[in-house]
C-alpha cells in the first residue's frame, strides 16, 4: 500500500468527495478550512471539513468543530486527519476543537488522536424547519473534543 500524505484541498473538491462517498450526511454548508489525505500515486482517500460549530451554544469563536469526515474505504488513516486538523486549529488560535460520531461508533482513531469524550450530545434526529428529510440515522451521537490550552500558544 502506498504511503499516504495530508494537503489541502478546495472546498468544492471536499464537498465532490462527501457527496460521493459519506454513510450518511450531505457535504456541509461551508467550512473554514479543509484537509485531504492523497496516497503517493495521487488518489484521494479521506477528506475532512472544518467549520464553525454547528451548536450556536458552543460557537464562542474559539471552538472549531470537524463537521465531515469521509472515507473511500482504506483502513487506519482517520487518526491521520483528525489530528491534522487539530494541529491546524491550534495552529489558527482556536483553544478547541469538536466532532462528533454515532454513538454506535467507539472513537478508536479520536482516541489515538488525543480526543476526549464528553458524553451524549444532540438528539436522535433534527426536528422543526431543520428537518430537511436527510437519510441519517436516528442514533445519539457522543462529542469528542481537544483543547488546547493557552500556554501551547507561546
Amino acid at each position: 500500500m502506498s504511503n499516504l500524505h495530508i494537503a489541502p484541498i478546495t472546498f468544492k473538491s471536499a464537498c465532490d468527495f462527501i457527496a460521493a462517498n459519506h454513510r450518511h450526511h450531505r457535504p456541509p454548508q461551508g467550512h473554514k478550512f479543509s484537509l485531504a489525505l492523497y496516497r503517493d500515486d495521487g488518489l484521494l482517500v479521506r477528506v475532512a471539513t472544518c467549520g464553525r460549530p454547528v451548536s450556536r451554544y458552543l460557537d464562542d469563536g474559539l471552538t472549531l468543530e470537524i463537521t465531515r469526515l469521509c472515507t473511500d474505504g482504506t483502513h487506519n488513516a482517520c487518526s491521520m486527519l483528525y489530528g491534522a486538523c487539530a494541529r491546524v486549529a491550534k495552529d489558527m488560535g482556536y483553544l478547541k476543537i469538536i466532532t462528533y460520531i454515532l454513538e454506535s461508533e467507539n472513537g478508536a482513531s479520536l482516541k489515538a488522536s488525543g480526543f476526549v469524550c464528553e458524553g451524549r450530545a444532540g438528539g436522535v434526529k433534527w426536528t422543526g424547519q431543520r428537518d430537511r428529510g436527510q437519510e441519517i440515522p436516528h442514533e445519539m451521537k457522543t462529542r469528542w473534543a481537544k483543547t488546547f490550552w493557552k500556554e501551547d500558544k507561546k
